[in-house]
């Protein structure tokens, strides 16, 4: 069984070579295939030439009917691309693979899929600490005994989608379904023709905290001074140890997966509850940012 692995990337050239090396190392037949939406860096351009030995590489210009770049528009390129793989899973450059998975379990993953039809999407990643501090996560029991459900607890997203997730692309097809331009959009379209995401009791892969951000491609003044003062940084993880593994699935009764309870940050790790925002928290720059934005948007016009 083969796992169809999508990274979506601008720029993050650095960011880029640690998830792509984490899924060659713990996914290790994983097919590779790397979305990049014209990066101009240089570092990453260069990467993305060493990847090009190993990983497929496709820009929006090379994706058929998609014409145009942004995270949405690749995803449906995706979807058109590889429309006959049997499981796809979406990644980021700022994301990590942080534990082997063994074949067997990528055989469950599709079991999951075949024989639950009403499955749209599971998701890969551990729980965001940061996000307990707006609505609690409250796990629903699952269809198995390895994955749970989310209580809808009035969030926009994350009930029935994530932006990371892996998935059937036939039965998303048959749903006649196109990836929307934001999260809670897509959560309303998967809401419509699935039942709820499953959530992994061991999730397999997660954001890396405090990571540079881009608006559009672009950075306003307002987001670098809060990539300062957040110390934005390279703060990949450790990968977790089959001890660390066991101590998860024997744990009585399972503990919700959050990130700071069983991630570790290396060499250095950035203050916790991690972040994966820039802007989280600083209000007076998310306001600078915001303004900077609709100037921008009020001289173009």
């Amino acid at each position: 069984m083969s796992l169809t692995v999508c990274i979506f990337s601008f720029n993050r050239g650095k960011y880029l070579k640690n998830c792509v090396e984490s899924v060659q190392k713990c996914i290790t037949d994983a097919e590779i295939i790397i979305f990049d939406d014209f990066s101009d860096d240089p570092d990453t351009q260069e990467y993305l030439e060493q990847a090009a030995k190993s990983c497929k590489i496709i820009s929006p210009k090379e994706t058929g009917t998609i014409k145009h770049g942004g995270l949405y528009h690749n995803m449906n390129a995706a979807l058109e691309l590889f429309h006959d793989r049997e499981l796809i899973c979406f990644l980021q450059d700022d994301t990590q693979v942080v534990r082997p998975v063994s074949n067997n379990e990528l055989e469950e993953m599709k079991t999951l899929f075949d024989c639950h039809p009403t499955l749209g999407f599971l998701h890969p990643c551990f729980i965001r600490g940061i996000d307990l501090k707006k609505r609690p996560v409250i796990p629903l029991s699952g269809l198995t005994a390895n994955i749970f459900f989310r209580q809808d607890c009035g969030q926009s997203a994350g009930i029935y989608y994530s932006d990371l997730v892996v998935f059937k692309p036939a039965r998303l097809i048959s749903a006649g379904w196109n990836f929307q331009q934001s999260e809670p959009a897509n959560d309303a379209q998967a809401r419509k023709h699935f039942n709820m995401m499953a959530y992994m009791w061991l999730p397999f892969a997660m954001w890396l905290p405090e990571v540079p951000a881009y608006r559009g491609k672009q950075k306003t003044l307002g987001l670098r001074l809060a990539e300062n003062k957040k110390c934005v940084g390279f703060y990949p993880f450790r990968l977790l140890s089959d001890q660390e593994i066991v101590s998860i699935q024997q744990h009585e009764p399972l503990r919700l997966p959050i990130a700071e309870d069983y991630l570790e940050c290396t060499p250095t790790s950035p203050p916790k509850p991690w972040t994966y925002n820039p802007l989280t928290g600083l209000k007076l720059f998310k306001n600078m940012n915001n303004l900077e934005i609709m100037l921008r948007r009020w001289f173009k016009a």
